[in-house]
């Protein structure tokens, strides 16, 4: 059996459809994307005991923004560490590694939460969850870009959109769960847990039998590699190896875009059902809704923003995101203020596309300063960038908010502060990209980039 996981197993052959691929792919996206919707479990965790509301013995919000900060980390963590086994391996066996960690890290967190344990939640959705998202989430992303050299923005996009439209699932599904499993003594959220550990398992292991790697050498009918190069200046035929782009200037300025990017984005993600209650007045069921169309625009972010830029460029998409980001986050407290509702969610949909559009564009920007050799195991480092930015964007929102809220503010005027601190982020972002360049030569790889040593 271990054979069948094999990645010469997985090698297509001759006439294999590539549009085959992205259903693979989008198995395991749409299944570790509900990370995005875990803002809906928030306020059930905090009445395990309760119930119907939060004792003194039940978590806070605070302690539990670790779980998904946890998650996140672990994501970025086990990207990069695992990125050179995915190469080394395939895809396959690294999704059904994926699939048994994120499914088993529900269950875990479900015995977490039926013994009222803490710590077992965050060994759960958190530690062994987290690996699933890691490995999960750059399983199909060299993999794609390899069979869509052509498009490798649409091809990112088409693998990660996934992962931004995870929540529009797991939002509803969660949410009719815990209702399904609720009764007079529990909110229903461990039985929750277990029932989608398990149909998310099932899920990611189909993508893991459907993922298939184009043969060495292989190109899409009509490709040119030449012409290819010469569509924008930032494309590289060359390729670096993955120790090499540690060296690089390119490579740290790429990570702290990407860093203050999601540090903004993730902030708002993770609050955002507690944050649209607290700032504009919705009820539970439409903060829930809320969440959901959130991850409709981070998910269709993920395309377009990616697609767009197989045609202004990897850096000028970025460039959009910072400058359009800084407007937005300036003005959402002041539209919450004056109860706009449509406006306030608008902006935040808007905002959280280009977060998702800069997740997507991510990994075509590596190939295009990097090359196609190891772009897996580089996007797996720069995932690193994620984990920090997990940690720093719940944890800064979510302090300030208790400590405005501990001065007298109200809930409602908690996060001015934050959101324009997050402008600021942008502006330094939009600063370390412009700065990026072409790696200098000393960096390519000089051997066969088909068998790099």
């Amino acid at each position: 059996m271990a054979g069948f996981f094999d990645k010469s197993n997985t090698i297509a052959r001759p006439g294999f459809n590539r549009w085959m691929v992205p259903p693979a792919a989008l198995c395991i996206h749409l299944c570790i994307g509900q990370v995005y919707a875990f803002s809906v479990f928030k306020i059930p965790l905090t009445r395990i005991l309760g119930v119907t509301e939060s004792n003194a013995q039940d978590w806070s919000q605070p302690t539990l923004a670790w779980i998904f900060s946890l998650a996140i980390a672990v994501l970025g963590l086990a990207a990069a560490f695992g990125g050179q086994w995915l190469e080394r391996v395939g895809p396959r066996k690294a999704m059904a590694l994926a699939a048994a960690c994120f499914g088993g890290g529900f269950i875990v967190s479900a015995f977490g939460v039926w013994s009222h344990q803490i710590w077992l939640v965050y060994v759960g959705y958190g530690l062994l969850g987290g690996i699933g998202l890691g490995i999960g989430y750059i399983s199909p992303v060299s993999t794609l870009i390899k069979w869509f050299p052509d498009r490798p923005g649409l091809a990112t996009g088409l693998a990660i959109m996934g992962f931004g439209g995870g929540a529009m699932i797991g939002s509803p599904l969660a949410t009719g769960l815990m209702k399904f499993f609720h009764t007079p003594e529990s909110v229903g959220v461990g039985s929750a847990f277990v029932a989608m550990g398990i149909i998310y398992f099932l899920f990611m292991m189909i993508g893991s039998l459907i993922v298939r790697i184009p043969a060495s050498g292989w190109a899409p009918a009509g490709f040119d590699a030449e012409t290819d190069a010469k569509r924008h200046r930032m494309i590289t035929r060359k390729h670096v190896h993955v120790n090499q782009s540690m060296k690089t200037p390119q490579f740290y300025l790429i990570w702290l875009v990407l860093f203050l990017n999601v540090t903004a984005g993730i902030a708002l993600l993770e609050q955002a059902s507690p944050m649209a209650q607290e700032m504009v007045g919705v009820s539970a069921a439409a903060a829930a809704g809320f969440v959901g169309v959130l991850s409709i625009f981070n998910m269709g972010g993920r395309f377009i923003w990616a697609s767009i830029s197989d045609y202004i460029g990897r850096k000028m998409t970025y460039v959009c995101f910072f400058v359009i980001g800084m407007v937005l986050y300036w003005l959402v407290p002041g539209v919450a203020a004056g109860g706009h509702v449509v406006l306030f969610v608008l902006a935040c949909c808007v905002i959280v596309s280009m977060y998702g559009g800069g997740f997507s564009t991510a990994p075509a920007y590596l190939r295009d300063i990097f090359g196609t050799m190891h772009v897996g195991a580089i996007h797996g480092r720069l995932l690193t960038a994620w984990s920090a930015a997990g940690v720093a964007g719940p944890l800064l929102l979510n302090e300030l908010r208790e400590g405005r809220i501990q001065a007298g503010v109200a809930p409602a005027d908690a996060y001015t502060t934050t959101l324009h601190i997050m402008v600021l982020l942008l502006l330094i972002g939009l600063v370390c990209n412009l700065l990026v360049r072409p790696v200098a030569d000393k960096h390519h790889y000089q051997g066969d980039a088909n068998n790099p040593g």
